[in-house]
């Protein structure tokens, strides 16, 4: 959950180390630090707080001109967020100086073995028995790579690191366990991250890291090699993203620009798959795999915070539309569970990263079980995308904001599009009325963003709230759950999602003048069932704000506001009633006064347990 740099090359290092660490400081902001081989040692600068704490140090720094270079942008895990414990973290001699994301699982034996070696500490993090372990091997042989390796052995956990040996300063070392790091391949310089994010505008060509891959990287060559010291030859994979849609433009915020590029990322999840004319979704991800989806009879979805909710929506979806008996499970959870599982099982990973450490942990539970795993992922290559045995991607482009928003609607739009491909792999009838209402949603989601300004000045009304309720039914239940994480993410307000059935079963006693009620009611087949749970609300002098549809004018007598969306079949409402609810969440973080994009103690990459 942190974020990591390097550069190696014909430039100064520092740009790059700057720039990229801006570009993954949503991966993590408590501090941040870089390490320049520069007139032949290696110079560290680190600082508590943001990157730009960081950067405006650095401003009359003339003497940072090296060409080699990591950097680091840091979510505590082990140790306060302060300059001490930022990262780079070097051994007692000063001549390893390493960066690190994860967790070390026995760092504190490591620890502990190392200081009665006579090594000393200076900082409370895990990371810093790394450099300490490899010189610890270098004093028995001097070759730093065979340090390296029977180093590695010796830590448990999932880790990334970026490794400067001042002893070889044409090399940049990156190894990879379950966390990921990604190589930008150059002309006479290469890069390196944790994200493909901070790669935008500087490599189209990038070779993911496997797990238990080591790389050494020269200006010219990159050399992968796993941990029987064998070298592999290294994958290429073409990024497809570019600069601007890793750039705000005139948006106040990414997460404001990356709420209004929905219609645009439906329209994108939508092109080359559906063809509403002729009943026909194709999804090439899973062509490969046809064979086995028909003989499917149970899915299990796995995923984690915000591709959870995703996952309960598409719940409904494959047990309506494809038949089949579907459970989601949180991937944090299922891991521990010892199930039996049924021959016919088949297993869809949610991530918008990709490297979702829980969700890699429950696939590769379920692999070993010889479960078929499908992958829903945003980035490319990442490593739920490589272990799955296939999957589709959501083609939404760098998410930055760190609360997601586009990539869950395009999440609920894959999951849209598998359900059908996924009943005509089972010999049920496509749903064309259901097609042709897809391609419609990119113009009403576009719609509902042309209202946005009703939703700032009803958010002005609520945004010195402490509490609210979120209600929804069926399809809108999980669309509760979403919009109640937004604003605690955001705004610092707690907020609950319930169904509304189970209102009565506690939260009615919640219910007062100043605890509101936000009700996704749109007119579908449980609308009464809701409008009785908003009289009950009404009746104990709840204020309720109201998601509704269009020209529905029962719903005037029972809401204190209301915003209206347009029609549209009841399995497609959440691609449209959550868009509100992001943006509610949205305007109440930002006139409360904080940061929407970088809310605190959260990391866009979940890559940690």
């Amino acid at each position: 959950m942190c974020g990591i740099v390097g550069y190696i090359g014909k430039e100064k290092s520092l740009p790059f180390l700057i720039n990229g660490l801006k570009a993954l400081e949503y991966r993590g902001y408590d501090s941040a630090g870089i390490a320049i081989f520069s007139h032949d040692k290696v110079q560290v600068k680190r600082k508590a707080g943001q990157v730009k704490v960081l950067e405006n140090a650095l401003k009359n720094d003339t003497d940072l001109i090296g060409h080699l270079g990591i950097g680091h942008t840091r979510w505590a895990t082990h140790g306060m967020p302060n300059e001490t414990n930022a990262h780079p973290h070097n051994d007692c001699m000063g001549r390893i100086f390493v960066v690190h994301n994860g967790i070390i699982e026995n760092y504190k034996e490591l620890k502990e073995y190392l200081q009665h070696r006579g090594h000393i500490f200076h900082s409370d993090t895990d990371t810093e028995v790394v450099p300490h372990l490899i010189e610890d091997f270098l004093r028995s042989n001097g070759d730093f790579n065979v340090a390296l390796f029977d180093a590695l052995k010796m830590i448990r956990g999932a880790y990334a690191f970026a490794i400067i040996d001042v002893k070889n300063p044409d090399t940049l070392y990156a190894v990879s366990f379950s966390s990921p790091l990604v190589i930008g391949v150059g002309a006479d310089e290469n890069f390196l991250a944790s994200d493909p994010s901070a790669l935008v505008g500087k490599s189209k060509n990038v070779i993911y890291i496997k797990d238990g891959e080591i790389a050494e990287i020269t200006r010219s060559k990159i050399d992968i090699i796993n941990l029987e010291q064998k070298k592999t030859p290294p994958e290429i994979v073409r990024l497809e993203w570019n600069l601007e849609q890793a750039q705000k433009g005139n948006y106040p915020h990414f997460m404001l620009k990356e709420i209004f590029e929905g219609p645009k990322i439906v329209f994108s999840a939508l092109q080359g798959r559906l063809k509403s004319g002729k009943n026909l979704v194709k999804l090439g991800g899973l062509e490969q795999v046809n064979e086995k989806l028909k003989e499917a009879k149970r899915l299990i979805i796995l995923a984690c915070g915000t591709s959870y909710h995703a996952g309960l929506v598409g719940e409904y979806l494959f047990e309506e539309i494809a038949k089949l008996p579907t459970e989601v499970h949180f991937a944090s959870e299922f891991r521990y569970r010892e199930e039996p599982f049924e021959e016919g099982t088949v297993v869809i990973a949610i991530s918008q990263s990709g490297e979702t450490a829980d969700t890699l942990a429950a696939i590769r539970k379920t692999k070993k079980h010889g479960l078929l795993t499908l992958g829903i992922v945003n980035t490319v290559g990442s490593t739920i995308a490589r272990e799955t045995d296939a999957g589709v991607y959501n083609h939404a482009g760098p998410e930055i904001g760190v609360a997601s928003t586009k990539a869950f609607i395009s999440q609920l739009t894959m999951l849209v599009l598998m359900a059908v491909y996924m009943s005509e792999s089972n010999g049920h009838q496509l749903h064309h009325a259901l097609l042709q209402e897809l391609e419609k949603i990119p113009e009403k989601i576009k719609a509902i963003l042309d209202k946005a300004s009703e939703i700032e000045m009803l958010s002005e009304k609520y945004k010195d709230c402490e509490n609210f309720l979120f209600l929804g039914r069926r399809y809108n239940y999980p669309v509760a759950f979403e919009g109640a994480l937004k604003l605690k993410e955001i705004s610092y307000i707690h907020a609950e999602g319930y169904g509304a059935g189970e209102m009565k079963h506690g939260p009615i006693a919640m219910i007062s003048e100043k605890f509101p009620t936000m009700a996704i009611v749109p007119q579908n087949s449980v609308s009464e069932k809701m409008f009785s749970n908003l009289e009950e609300i009404k009746a104990r002098k709840g204020p309720i704000f109201a998601i509704a549809t269009e020209g529905d004018k029962e719903i005037v007598s029972l809401a204190n506001d209301i915003f209206f969306v347009p029609k549209t079949i009841e399995s497609l409402e959440p691609l449209l009633t959550i868009v509100p609810l992001q943006l509610f969440a949205y305007y109440v973080g930002t006139k409360r006064g904080f940061d929407v994009d970088k809310p605190r103690n959260l990391a866009k990459s979940v890559t940690v347990e």
